[in-house]
């Protein structure tokens, strides 16, 4: 019916249509994720971030069970972004990522406390706010305003970003406001043992078998099932608007299922 409607009416006019149905669906949240003062606060270090970085190369370490296959410890001296429950790793690397990022609900109210506890510069949804206690006013993240629906790649993520089903795709946005010339993918293996409908929220009952160690989701976390298909979807925007500006993607991951970007050999980058 959707695909009917799109055959009849002109694109100018269903794009117009569309960005207002999205506005509608999202205007409830948008006056205190621009007015709230910890997003004031967080806008202004977001601003500050612009191009910081522009020229440079970073890297974004995914989670899966390829990480390890990689020699991480290349990236010692490399600007990293690292997602979700990748502080698992930092005793054993002996480093810890320059930037780290969550957006899953799920994931930040069962591991705030350990992303209290970091002191790199973290970015966290603006609905996760409900997770952090107001004493933690003096060490909050950056906290973006996502949503699930609207697609589009966001250039400038002071204002709203879609999250397109994957943190990975957060950190392509945040990349890409900062500067970085290229970002290049390990980790992000495309592919899960576990089974199951998009999105839908399970509880694990022993060892993860998804990541790159066995307590990332471990027995009594509860996690949402990926979606593979609208990650792709993402991922294909991202390429498309690096590309535009004369940036490139590559993925680097050893093994990985994902088609969309340039593959490169990780050895070879150094």
């Amino acid at each position: 019916m959707k695909n009917t409607f799109k055959s009849l009416i002109p694109a100018p006019l269903w794009r117009i249509a569309r960005s207002g149905v999205i506005a509608a669906q999202n205007f409830p949240s948008m006056p205190a994720a621009y007015l709230h003062p910890w997003r004031r606060k967080s806008m202004d270090s977001l601003a500050a971030l612009k191009d910081k970085y522009r020229g440079e190369r970073c890297f974004i370490i995914g989670n899966g069970p390829s990480l390890r296959k990689t020699d991480v410890s290349k990236l010692k001296d490399e600007y990293t972004f690292g997602m979700n429950r990748i502080y698992l790793a930092f005793e054993e690397w002996g480093f810890q990522t320059t930037f780290l990022a969550s957006v899953n609900d799920l994931v930040i109210e069962q591991c705030v406390d350990d992303f209290l506890a970091l002191d790199m510069p973290r970015f966290f949804s603006w609905r996760s706010r409900k997770f952090f206690p107001k004493s933690a006013s003096e060490n909050l993240p950056n906290f973006l305003y996502t949503t699930y629906s609207g697609e589009k790649f966001s250039e400038d993520i002071r204002y709203r970003v879609w999250e397109g089903a994957t943190v990975t795709n957060i950190c392509l946005q945040l990349a890409f406001h900062m500067g970085f010339e290229q970002a290049i993918l390990i980790g992000v293996d495309h592919s899960f043992k576990s089974k199951g409908e998009a999105n839908k929220t399970i509880t694990s009952d022993g060892d993860d078998p998804n990541h790159f160690d066995p307590r990332y989701f471990g027995k009594g976390f509860r996690w949402q099932l990926p979606d593979l298909d609208m990650s792709e979807i993402a991922y294909a925007m991202a390429r498309v608007n690096y590309e535009k500006a004369g940036r490139q993607i590559l993925d680097a991951t050893i093994g990985g299922q994902l088609t969309i970007f340039e593959k490169a050999d990780y050895d070879s980058l150094f």
